[in-house]
């Protein structure tokens, strides 16, 4: 069940903790947009989720009440820290990866592929709920070969 967890981490620039407070109610899947509670940034937003992140949270979806948890653990319950503690760890583990690997990280991870994949820093900063001085803090260097890139376009 933490695989289905770290698949969705991976899908959309989220805090864990807001995507564990999504509802299947949180889904528009007519639509596919994702509403994404109060969380850290302190308001709502909604998220235009392209055709396969849309189709992977609707899979997720079936069956369930509007108010059930989109993604839940095994026995149907929410996720939570505590809950997805140890699977990380065991995950991270098995990977080989550090073992200060963290389920945040996935969040890192989605973060550092927008930015450096081209997309510019404002829209990163609306998909993450976070501001752009937060994003260019801690990610504003991994655009240095987009600048250059930029600059080679320069003529005289």
């Amino acid at each position: 069940d933490v695989a289905k967890l770290l698949h969705g981490l991976a899908l959309v620039p989220l805090r864990p903790g807001a995507l564990a407070a999504l509802t299947v109610g949180s889904l528009d899947p007519r639509l596919g947009v994702l509403l994404v509670g109060k969380d850290k940034a302190g308001r709502d937003r909604k998220i235009k989720l392209p055709h396969a992140t849309a189709q992977f949270f609707s899979n997720q979806a079936k069956g369930k009440t509007p108010y059930a948890p989109l993604l839940s653990r095994a026995d149907g319950k929410a996720w939570d820290k505590d809950a997805w503690k140890w699977p990380i760890k065991d995950a991270a583990r098995a990977a080989k990866l550090p073992a200060d690997t963290t389920c945040y990280a996935m969040r890192h991870s989605v973060i550092t592929d927008l930015v450096t994949g081209g997309l510019d820093l404002l829209t990163v900063a609306l998909l993450s709920g976070t501001s752009v001085a937060m994003i260019e803090r801690h990610y504003g260097h991994l655009r240095a070969d987009h600048a250059a890139a930029a600059l080679a376009t320069l003529a005289l």
